[in-house]
């Protein structure tokens, strides 16, 4: 693989970047599974193909867009890898006696079953497997590449993963980076027990800063473990924290509540970004030479003024509070930065756009990008936005979506 893992912000230009497309997976929901598979609602797989294609489409314009499927069969043809992805994930299923039959198919076949899940044969198979349906497990929530690891800088964090349905997306992550893109790939829970970390909450500030969630996803052991990591590399290092509330589920991640537009503006969940409602607490964990102090901040955006960071906040939802709870639900926060000033976004979330529109940024439609009839590039500041009704019922939104694996170094 030539490119090289290479993360030191939010917003520098895109280079590369790993996309899932929903497949049969989000299919093998019944209502019976759906809250084990963390969604909240069915999702209608021919609308959200359309839809993940604009959202896809303005990428494969932008930068070198890999698909997880397309690697994960290059991994599966080499038959060292074949047999350690297999192995490891029929053992972490429970369903050792598959791993022969399975290390038998092609690659192809191989690389869709391990993400689609198999399925139980009635009279081949133990009874015990048949009320379930799938002896290897679909990966439901595989198209939000963003949780299971994080491009830190040139190394990658895999994330434990704090629901059991998704904890074996880690393996082909893992699998993935050291094999294919030959990176150092670190585990938080075998250096820390119970550290919990996830992609959403994990934002690369700067080269010396990162923007840790803590809520439902992200525990006090995942922070424990990104300080004594930070302390042991790095002289000087800063670590910015915001508590999230536990529920409802619109609010598993920091990434709901706030994401990087460029060096200078930012969007925002304002009641907990900017006036931390509900009596949450916002922490600047400040590394010097091996010892971290703690300081608590009246809220995150004054915890980045702090730091040096000067940033005009976007209101997700625009001025009415109304409007700000009903975007935020449906990702209105959850943008991701294809450049400097440049990001892609929800269409649906019509107050933020136009708050968005009224801070500087043009609008542009996914449509026409993936058409070849605009561009970001055309523009200094814009927001890349793509019609969906199907994907935010999945609960994320553009950010969820992408895992960046290489951008331009931002000038501070």
């Amino acid at each position: 693989m030539e490119t090289k893992v290479n993360i030191t912000s939010e917003i520098g230009k895109l280079n590369a970047v790993i996309l899932h497309r929903p497949g049969v997976e989000i299919e093998r929901m019944t209502p019976e599974n759906i809250h084990t598979a963390l969604y909240s609602d069915l999702l209608n797989k021919r609308i959200v193909d359309g839809e993940y294609a604009n959202f896809s489409g303005v990428f494969e314009k932008c930068a070198t867009t890999y698909y997880v499927e397309d690697l994960l069969r290059q991994l599966v043809e080499n038959e060292k890898y074949r047999q350690e992805i297999v192995t490891k994930s029929c053992k972490f299923d429970g369903c050792e006696y598959l791993i022969d039959e399975l290390m038998g198919h092609p690659a192809e076949q191989l690389a869709s079953e391990l993400i689609t899940g198999f399925a139980y044969r009635k009279g081949k198979d133990p009874d015990i497997y048949e009320t379930e349906r799938y002896i290897l497990k679909p990966l439901y929530n595989l198209f939000f590449t963003r949780d299971a690891s994080s491009a830190i800088y040139n190394q990658v964090l895999i994330h434990p993963m704090s629901y059991q349905v998704r904890k074996r997306e880690t393996l082909i992550f893992d699998s993935i980076f050291r094999y294919l893109f030959q990176c150092e790939t670190i585990h938080p829970q075998r250096l820390i027990s119970n550290a919990g970390t996830e992609g959403g909450d994990t934002l690369i500030a700067r080269y010396d800063t990162l923007c840790i969630g803590t809520g439902s996803r992200t525990n006090k052991n995942g922070i424990n473990f990104l300080v004594e990591k930070f302390s042991k590399e790095r002289p000087h290092f800063n670590i910015l924290v915001q508590e999230l509330p536990q529920t409802p589920e619109s609010f598993i991640h920091l990434d709901m509540v706030f994401t990087f537009l460029d060096k200078h503006c930012c969007m925002t969940y304002k009641p907990i970004i900017e006036q931390n409602k509900g009596g949450l607490h916002t922490f600047h964990i400040k590394i010097d030479n091996g010892k971290a102090e703690y300081v608590e901040k009246p809220n995150f955006l004054q915890g980045l003024e702090d730091l040096g960071f000067d940033m005009r906040p976007v209101s997700c939802g625009g001025d009415d509070p109304w409007n700000q709870q009903r975007e935020q639900w449906h990702s209105g926060a959850n943008f991701f930065a294809l450049g400097e000033g440049k990001v892609i976004g929800y269409q649906r979330n019509w107050n933020t756009i136009e708050a968005m529109n009224k801070a500087g940024f043009d609008v542009v439609d996914a449509a026409d990008v993936v058409a070849g009839k605009d561009h970001p590039d055309k523009h200094r500041r814009c927001v890349v936005t793509f019609a969906a009704c199907e994907l935010p019922r999945g609960c994320g939104g553009a950010r969820c979506m992408t895992m960046p694996v290489n951008r331009d170094e931002v000038e501070w």
